[in-house]
């Protein structure tokens, strides 16, 4: 005579079936922990969206006393970050501005003139140990572009570079905060023609920049993402 197994040893045989699976998902889930914390250890590479306030700025007058003063105004741009050995990191760094530079001659043809710069520089920084705090200096060396936005002005590109002071905040985290503070200085060529003037009743340029250092000053708070 044929049995059947009973109820009870049915429910026994999926219980240990679920108890079975239920151990597979917690060890697959153990793994999947282990292998997300290992990789919340070596979050190399960082990608900082920022925004700022860029202070200063002055273009000299050749031939004259006159000079364009670059009003302050908020900067936006992208940090991108790698760890190279230690306590050091790789850095591109790329910050815009648009300002209004006014020169301090009203009877000037052009006494405001809206400015436009661009800040694309390479470099690195160096980190201090910190857990929540995380305080580093940077340098970078790269290039300036201005673009006057005048009738007839020709935009340039100058040799620059910057250092800078800060901090970032939860740097074990993939996602934190960088405060920082940074001069810029940039080489300005001489006889550059910015801020030139050209039309039917006057051609040519109302100032030609001597050569000489373009310094700016910026602060800014960005958010960081490491992966």
């Amino acid at each position: 005579m044929i049995g059947f197994p009973s109820r009870h040893y049915v429910a026994d045989k999926h219980e240990h079936a679920m108890v079975k699976k239920l151990k597979e998902l917690a060890a697959v889930l153990g793994l999947l922990g282990m292998a997300v914390s290992a990789n919340a250890q070596n979050l190399d590479t960082e990608f900082t969206a920022f925004g700022g306030y860029r202070f200063g700025g002055t273009f000299n007058v050749s031939d004259s006393d006159a000079a364009y003063e670059l009003e302050d105004a908020t900067s936006f741009g992208l940090i991108w970050n790698h760890r190279y050995q230690g306590n050091t990191q790789w850095e591109i760094f790329y910050s815009t501005q648009d300002a209004e530079a006014k020169i301090d001659q009203p009877a000037a043809p052009d006494p405001a003139v809206d400015v436009e710069t661009h800040i694309l520089q390479f470099g690195g920084t160096y980190l201090w140990d910190g857990d929540s705090l995380q305080p580093y200096l940077v340098a970078t060396l790269g290039g300036t572009h201005v673009k006057a936005r005048s009738r007839g002005s020709e935009s340039d590109t100058f040799i620059s570079g910057s250092i800078g002071l800060g901090v970032k905040v939860a740097p074990a985290s993939r996602l934190g905060l960088r405060l920082e503070a940074r001069a810029h200085g940039a080489l300005v060529r001489k006889s550059s023609k910015l801020f030139c003037e050209t039309g039917p009743d006057l051609n040519a340029c109302a100032i030609q920049i001597d050569g000489d250092l373009f310094g700016q000053v910026e602060a800014y708070a960005g958010i960081v993402f490491r992966f």
